[in-house]
């Protein structure tokens, strides 16, 4: 039970669904975030209220097909202002297309269609595969790496800074940003943060309207939905968004994948041995280690599961939990390269799925192919002791491996 003073709980929520859980900065959970999630369906209701002082208070569901309902019906659960980042009410934005419901959405969605769609990102095969292997070539005579800096970040950090259009050299400043704005406990360096990332895309922003490359945001600035231009505003929300989102979800899904490969040897053999099973192999590592939760604000009262939420309830789901949901996953911890196809939630789902998700399903199954084809055979250094950052996209802060 939740032991938040009860005035900053709604009076229609019902004491038996209020639980304070340390969702995203708890020890329980910093300790093995998908373990933690996964069991949360042995523990606690589908729908239940979670308080937490650090994140605010919330409904969430850990249910799959609830999950799949809130994000495909915006009439009920919208996305304004899912983003907690603070913003400047004086001058404030949006982050496009996140926090834009239909039918304004598909305008905005559409002009990065053709960039991110699966023919699209097809024509970075090549450049992915020459850079895995020259991220490889720094440290594989060394016999060890830190695979976070030396592979996981770089890899699909370094293709996201050429798709914008920034500069490589700027890259661990920029991710520095982003791990003060997503991770820091800390409101005075998630501010900075914001800050600094604010500064520095408004200036790019003039820069490249000048001087226009082929980059994502060219494109964005020289978009003409409906004939017209973006506004200013329009544009640099548009910017931010993809750079916040560009920065940590893939390498943060890749750092929990190699995790997982270091310390199973026998699974890892299974990956080498079936070549030809590539993209269901990518698929069942993104539903096992989905990263990121989905939040919505109700538009309207509704009721799911016999819980009577009300309009301006915050509402969360806690995809990787849902992609655990047994009734959807026949034993779902289980991690099984011939599992069925269903829909998993690792890039969420309906208008607002992940953009950049066959992207990051491509940098996945190249840094796989790459990596086992150089290295197939690693481990966790010895004493290593592997611990997660707090907040809204799980992974370790660190990976020292051997080999």
């Amino acid at each position: 039970m939740a032991t938040a003073p009860v005035a900053d709980i709604p009076a229609h929520v019902p004491p038996d669904l209020i639980r304070e859980i340390g969702l995203t900065t708890g020890a329980d959970f910093l300790a093995a975030p998908h373990d933690f999630m996964a069991k949360l369906h042995e523990t606690h209701p589908p729908i239940f209220y979670s308080v937490n002082p650090l994140v605010g208070n919330a409904w969430v569901t850990i249910k799959h097909e609830d999950a799949f309902f809130a994000l495909r019906h915006p009439e009920y659960f919208t996305t304004a202002g899912a983003t907690p980042f603070p913003r400047d009410p004086n001058n404030y934005f949006y982050f496009i297309p996140l926090e834009i419901d239909p039918p304004h959405h598909r305008k905005y969605r559409a002009i990065l269609d053709s960039t991110f769609s699966p023919q699209g990102v097809m024509k970075l095969d090549a450049y992915m595969r020459r850079l895995s292997n020259e991220l490889i070539d720094e440290f594989i005579d060394k016999g060890e790496v830190e695979f976070t800096t030396g592979f996981g970040r770089p890899l699909p950090v370094s293709i996201f800074l050429d798709l914008m259009g920034l500069p490589q050299e700027m890259r661990d400043t920029f991710v520095g940003w982003a791990v003060d704005l997503l991770h820091s406990q800390d409101r005075m360096s998630a501010g900075l943060a914001m800050r600094g990332i604010e500064a520095y895309l408004a200036q790019v922003i003039v820069e490249k309207t000048k001087t226009p490359d082929d980059g994502v945001i060219s494109t964005i600035i020289q978009a003409r939905p409906d004939g017209e231009p973006l506004t200013e505003r329009e544009i640099f929300g548009f910017t931010f968004f993809l750079f916040i989102a560009g920065l940590d979800t893939v390498f943060a899904t890749l750092n929990n994948m190699w995790l997982w490969l270091a310390r199973n040897p026998d699974r890892r053999r299974e990956i080498i041995d079936n070549p030809g099973n590539i993209n269901a192999q990518v698929e069942e590592l993104l539903r096992v280690f989905s990263v990121t939760f989905s939040g919505r604000t109700l538009t309207q009262d509704i009721e799911m599961r016999g819980v009577k939420m009300k309009a301006g309830d915050k509402f969360t789901s806690i995809l990787p939990a849902c992609n655990y949901d047994p009734d959807v996953f026949a034993d779902p911890t289980t991690i099984d390269f011939s599992r069925p196809r269903k829909p998993i939630l690792a890039f969420a789902g309906g208008v607002h799925a992940c953009i950049g998700a066959h992207l990051a399903r491509l940098e996945i199954k190249i840094g796989l192919q790459e990596w086992l084809r150089r290295i197939p055979d690693f481990a966790v250094k010895p004493d290593a002791e592997i611990s997660y950052y707090p907040g809204g996209v799980v992974g370790p802060k660190a990976l020292p491996l051997v080999w």
